[in-house]
Parts: structure tokens; sequence; C-alpha cells
């Protein structure tokens, strides 16, 4: 099989730099975020066509500045500065930088002085989303200036005969809105990527890999029900077949009558070897009295290797593999190895760093560089029914970490008789296949309020909506009035034990998705 071609963004910092990557992907070309010291010979290891340098927040002038292997710079391979990357290339290849005395942040307008290579097929004066305080005076032997702004006077430069290209704004993002014109020309013109990462093209190359790590082994499947899980399963019965086995694990936290759900679509519809096992009493003597969203999440984690390991020695069989619905915007919040070094930690996904050092298991994550509207894309490919392709998104540890405090059999039941109101409006409303996630979240707090002409003291449920296309950021949806009226009305009058109802319009940053 011809190696995958690819472009590598390195991050020196920047917040958009797994946005760039997904834009990339959007041209039909594989692209990954590595962190900005990856060497050359790595970098050729990956079989990179062309380079992204990302944005930051350092300034070229800073004593830890990052920096690049300088190899990079004169390897061949085309390479694309954005922002930072810019200054950095024009200061590594001899070219001056200054400290800005006029900054340029937000919405901008754009003057192409030269639209060959970069800017082929766009007018001369475009809206972009400018970022920048150090300012270039002297661009590098053999570049030059490709366009302007009213405060930039060197906003765009290249050098057509190396094929490094640098831009003083963020093609990357919605504000600029031919941004992905002129990422397309640098990924399919200068780098010379044919469009051919496709759904079909990843499973096949999903597969070989797979069968080359297993080859005659077991692999155990952790199944959820959701898009994750099964189009795993999926891809690993179209590889290994009857090697897989796939174990749903109900671990008490799941939603009203989650389980018997899963159990009947896999079994009865879909016929799936599926080996059910009810371990909600383990997981919630393992978390009695754990408040610390991290704790949870880790308890939480270890417990599912840990009965999945017994399961696996009661099979009489050697099942040295296990596979898991791992995407990529777990590993990014996880901050796990082999994402940037500049990467902070966000929260642990039990699937990622929520795992315990030690396993019995090696584990198998094919989707772990996909986001999720790719992942639906594979399938649906793959032949896994609408239904489940297009569900919500569900965390792994279910509603354990929609619960803001301690974990108890009735806080669960309460948020189960919530969430399930939750859903059926949305649903009824006809919105659920056009927000990204909704959801109830039972809050650590009592109000008072006016029941029956009687005071009461009791909870309060939050209710969560939000729109996306890759779980890295998120807006609050704007429900409308009425429907967010009989969310209220029906959670209060039918839900024991609730008095409140608020919701919840932050967006993702500052905030996450989930509340815990």
């Amino acid at each position: 099989m011809t190696p995958q071609q690819r472009i590598i963004v390195l991050d020196f910092g920047s917040q958009y730099s797994e946005l760039i990557a997904r834009r990339i992907r959007e041209c039909h070309v594989f692209s990954e975020v590595l962190p900005h010291d990856t060497t050359l010979q790595k970098l050729k290891d990956h079989h990179v066509q062309g380079i992204i340098f990302s944005g930051g927040p350092s300034s070229v002038f800073e004593d830890n500045a990052p920096v690049c292997d300088p190899d990079i710079l004169t390897s061949g391979i085309p390479i694309f500065g954005i922002c930072y990357g810019m200054h950095l290339i024009t200061k590594q290849l001899g070219g001056m930088v200054q400290r800005g005395k006029k900054h340029e942040y937000g919405k901008a307008n754009l003057l192409i002085d030269n639209n060959a290579d970069l800017f082929e097929g766009l007018l001369l004066e475009m809206s972009i989303w400018m970022s920048h305080g150090d300012s270039i005076t002297q661009l590098p032997d053999g570049f030059q200036k490709l366009a302007h702004t009213e405060n930039c006077s060197t906003a765009a430069i290249g050098d057509k005969s190396s094929k490094i290209y640098g831009v003083q704004f963020h093609p990357e993002v919605a504000h600029t809105p031919k941004g992905m014109d002129i990422l397309r020309n640098f990924v399919l013109s200068i780098c010379g990527c044919e469009p051919s990462w496709t759904a079909a093209s990843f499973i096949e190359e999903a597969i070989k890999k797979i069968q080359e790590e297993v080859q005659d082994k077991k692999v155990i499947c952790a199944l959820s029900g959701g898009v994750d899980s099964t189009t795993v399963s999926a891809l690993l019965k179209k590889a290994i077949g009857d090697q897989l086995t796939c174990i749903f694990i109900d671990q008490g936290f799941m939603r009203k009558g989650e389980s018997k759900r899963i159990r009947n679509l896999f079994t009865d519809k879909f016929k799936i070897d599926l080996l059910d096992i009810n371990a909600s009493e383990r997981f919630y003597k393992k978390i009695s009295g754990v408040v610390d969203p991290e704790k949870k999440r880790k308890l939480i984690g270890e417990e599912f290797i840990r009965t999945f390991e017994e399961k696996a020695v009661e099979l009489k069989s050697d099942y040295p593999f296990l596979a898991q619905g791992t995407l990529y915007s777990d590993v990014i919040e996880s901050a796990t190895v082999g994402v940037s070094s500049t990467a902070v930690k966000i929260k642990t996904h039990h699937n990622v760093g929520g795992l315990p050092e030690k396993m019995a298991f090696t584990i198998i994550e094919p989707l772990k560089r996909l986001f999720k509207d790719e992942v639906r894309k594979v399938g649906l490919e793959l032949g896994v029914p609408e239904e489940i392709v297009f569900r919500q998104p569900f965390p792994g540890p279910g509603l354990a970490i929609r619960i803001l405090g301690e974990v108890t059999k009735d806080r669960v039941k309460i948020l189960q008789e919530a969430d399930v109101i939750v859903m059926d409006e949305i649903k009824a409303a006809g919105l659920y296949r056009k927000i990204w996630q909704a959801f109830a979240v039972l809050l650590p707090i009592k109000t008072v309020g006016v029941q029956g002409d009687k005071r009461t003291y009791l909870n309060t449920i939050a209710v969560r909506a939000v729109s996306s296309e890759d779980a890295m950021t998120a807006t609050w949806v704007h429900l409308p009035y009425d429907l967010l009226e009989r969310i209220s009305s029906r959670i209060i009058n039918e839900v024991q034990g609730v008095n409140r109802v608020v919701y919840d319009i932050s967006s993702k940053p500052p905030a996450t998705i989930e509340w815990e």
C-alpha cells in the first residue's frame, strides 16, 4: 500500500492547532498535530508532504521562545507559517522582525500584492482575522511580500523556489471567509497532495494496521452502544472477524433504560456476540463519597479495566488486546503522549488519561486520530445504522460526571428521570439531529421553592445544549423559550426531589461541554 500523504501541523502553542488539522482534513488530505520540536527525520517517517507552523502566544524575542529543528527549513518540504510561525521562519532564515508599535487583533482588510500560488484564484481584497504584535521589517533572501493591511505592511510572504510561505492572519478560522481557499492552495497546489483521504481510505488503512498488530490473537472491544465504540466494533469485525468479542459493562450510571436498549440492539438486531456484565454495585462502591471530578474519572476508568481483566480470565482464552472508541478530542483534552508538548490537560477521559498504568491489555484505539464527525462518516461507510451514527455523544463515565458531588443511587435516579424529559422534548421539537449535545446535570445545591402551597428545599437541575463540529469548541444553543419552559415545567412536576431548573449559557472555551 502506498504510504498515506499527510500534512503535519507543528504546534507552537496556538489554540487553533487542532483546528488547522481539521481544515486540512476537509481538503481530503490527512493531517495531524505534532510538537514544535519534532525532528526532520521523524517528519519524514510520517511521510510528510507539507508542514504548517502554527501560531502561538510567544514572541520570537523571548529567551525561551519555541523553535523548530533548523534542518526543516532547508529540507525542501513545503512550509506554511501562521502568525508566530511566519515570524519564526523569517528570523531563522535571516530576515528581521521587530516588536510592533501597533497591535492588530480581530477583523481586518487584506490587500493582496501577488495573487499567485498561495492566493491563486482569489480577489485582490479580502476579509481576514488578524492577530499580531510583532512585525516583519526585512524579508529573508528570496522572499517576496504577498499581501498587506492598513496596519501591517507585510501580512503575507512567500518564496516560490523553496515553497515556504507565511501569513500574519488566521486562515483556519471562520472569520477569514476565504481561508479554506488559501489552505487548499497550499495543500493541493503547492504541496501537491491528492485529495484522497476519505472514510473508505481510512478504513482500508486501519484494517491493515489492526491485522498487522493483532495477527491471530483475540481482542475484547469495550462496547457502550454509542457511535464511537460501535464503529470500532464494526471496524474490528471487518478486520479480524471471530477473533473479536464485545463486552458491555453496565456500571450503573447509564441513562434510564439504556442498558436494556443496548442489549436488545446488538444481540437481536445486529447479531453481535455480546457479553453483558452488570457491575453497578462495584462501581458505586468504588466511587462512594468521591466528589472530585478527576478522581471520579480515574477511578471509573480503572474499574472498567479491572472488570475487563477479570472477564478475560473467565473466558479461558488469551485476550491480550482491549479496543476502545477513543477520539482525537479525547486525546487532546487528556494531554496524553503523542499530543503536542505545549498541550495542557483539561480533564482526564476514562478511556485515555484515566487508564491505570498497569494493565493486562495492550490498548487498540483505531479512531484516536479522528474527530467525531469523521467517525460518523466511517460508521456510515461500515454500515452502522443511522440511529447509532447520529446518537448524541455520551461520556464513558456516564451520569457519574453529570452529578456534581457524591454519586448515589438516589441521585442517579433523579438525574435519569430529568434526562429522559430533556431528551424527549429535544426530539419532539425536531432538534436532536440539529444540535451536538443536550443533557441534564444534577447540581450539588438545594434551593427554596413552593410546591402545593408548601415550602420546599430541593435539588436543582441544570440543562445544557451545545452546537459543535468536533467537541474541541462549542457554543450554547439558543433553545426556544417555549421549549425551555416545557422542559422546566415537566422536570419540576414529574421528577421527585427537584424544584428548580436553570439553563447553561456558557460556551467552550472557557467552559467545557460536560460539567465535570
